[in-house]
């Protein structure tokens, strides 16, 4: 089977799906090969995700890991979230296939992109490095310009 039931669920029947509209931070990433487009929404509380919403433009397994990522960040601190790997979201559909990883790694960077966004917003200091392993979207974009 190439796809787990988990995966399937979660396309079929994905959580927390929608915007928030006064949103704490939001992320979007995308991957220009793949086509895959997610928009991560957070609301936040004393340093505690209390809502997440995700809007995604891709195919199944890019639903099914953005659905995955919200149900593992909601409710935990914004310093947990940040910890969430792609791994952690792949495990906790049973697996993806292999060309499909990368809808994973597209998952933990919108989660990423959306707490930057809260941190940006709220003035609240942090360490670049924590955001960028020197191969995700938010570097790219700054190479461009030098």
């Amino acid at each position: 089977m190439l796809y787990s039931e988990k995966v399937m669920d979660h396309f079929r029947n994905p959580r927390n799906v929608g915007d928030i509209p006064d949103a704490d931070g939001v992320g979007e990433v995308g991957n220009a090969k793949c086509g895959d487009i997610m928009k991560m929404y957070l609301k936040i509380e004393d340093g505690v995700i209390v809502d997440v919403k995700f809007e995604t433009f891709g195919c199944g397994s890019a639903i099914a890991t953005s659905s995955m990522a919200t149900e593992l960040i909601k409710g935990k601190k914004v310093e947990d979230a940040l910890a969430l790997t792609n791994q952690a979201v792949v495990e906790a559909l049973d697996g993806l296939p292999a060309h499909k990883i990368h809808c994973s790694v597209l998952a933990e960077e919108a989660v990423r992109a959306a707490i930057k966004d809260y941190y940006d917003k709220h003035g609240i200091a942090y360490d670049p490095d924590q955001f960028c392993a020197g191969d995700c979207a938010c570097c790219h974009e700054h190479d461009h310009h030098e």
